[in-house]
């Protein structure tokens, strides 16, 4: 195995754990990277990849609101059984999750391949023009994220959402599909132009993005039990595959902790101005390399 692509499977790995939750675009940057430093090689630079970071996330997200999801599980098998939501925080929640994945869930069904097939082509450079509307989506966000966090009073939590407010934090997580824009980005500005406290708003993010992830994990995993019956990839790829996998999952969990306090205390400007910083140097680069 070439400790080369080790090296590298790691530090994306870690590039996905820390961007997936920080609301900069873990798809941004996990374009960005590789076509900087030049790291080609196709299993790096394939979605299966993507997607295996992806689910070492999904791990971390899953492992650090365990106890929240204990209470959710309960809750969704008490609505079921008593047909009834009721004032019950927990079942309220766990149906305003499941309302706020709809959109997320269509949207992508319908356009996310077309997507894919202008950011994500495997083996193929990375066009000058994809680039540069990836750096203008990235900063974009951080306009509005800018504006959410002065145009609005954060002063709500999770348990005086309403219907539409799910709805429309759902309709905001689907544009997560053009890289640049970032899952937990949208999702927590929209949150916040709804009014909701800073780390409300990352907590609902992170959950609400849980059942997306899975989802989209799922599928790529029978695509790739495909592969192997035909044979189309070795173990030298899984084992790039469990690296990346493992990195993300340490490294996001840390990431999430990190957040959820950090934002109890401060905003999110230092999201915004990084966010402006990294899109005029991706233009700038990106016109220097032509």
């Amino acid at each position: 195995m070439d400790f080369a692509l080790i090296f590298q499977s790691i530090v994306l790995g870690v590039l996905q754990g820390l961007t997936e939750f920080l609301p900069i675009s873990s798809s941004a940057h996990l374009i960005i990277v590789p076509w900087l430093f030049g790291w080609d090689n196709a299993v790096l630079t394939s979605l299966p990849f993507d997607v295996a970071l992806h689910l070492g996330t999904l791990v971390s997200v899953l492992a650090y609101f365990w106890q929240d999801w204990g209470r959710l599980l309960r809750a969704g098998v008490g609505v079921v059984a008593e047909r009834k939501i009721g004032d019950d925080p927990d079942r309220r929640l766990a149906w305003l999750i499941l309302i706020g994945c709809i959109p997320g869930a269509v949207i992508g069904a319908l356009a996310e391949s077309k997507v894919e097939e202008i950011f994500h082509a495997p083996n193929a450079p990375l066009a000058l023009q994809a680039v540069i509307v990836m750096a203008l989506i990235f900063a974009a966000l951080g306009l509005f994220l800018f504006l959410a966090e002065r145009l609005a009073k954060h002063l709500r939590g999770m348990t005086q959402m309403k219907f539409w407010d799910a709805i429309l934090i759902g309709a905001a997580q689907a544009l997560a599909i053009f890289p640049g824009v970032s899952r937990s980005g949208a999702t927590i500005t929209a949150g916040l132009f709804l009014g909701l406290k800073r780390d409300d708003a990352a907590r609902f993010s992170f959950l609400l993005g849980a059942p997306i992830i899975a989802g989209a994990g799922l599928k790529s995993m029978y695509d790739l039990y495909q592969d192997a019956q035909r044979g189309a990839f070795g173990t030298g790829d899984l084992f790039l595959y469990l690296i990346g996998f493992a990195s993300a999952a340490i490294t996001g969990f840390l990431t999430i902790r990190f957040l959820l306090k950090y934002l109890q205390r401060n905003s999110t400007d230092i999201f915004v101005y990084y966010r402006w910083v990294m899109a005029a140097a991706i233009i700038a680069l990106a016109l220097l390399r032509g």
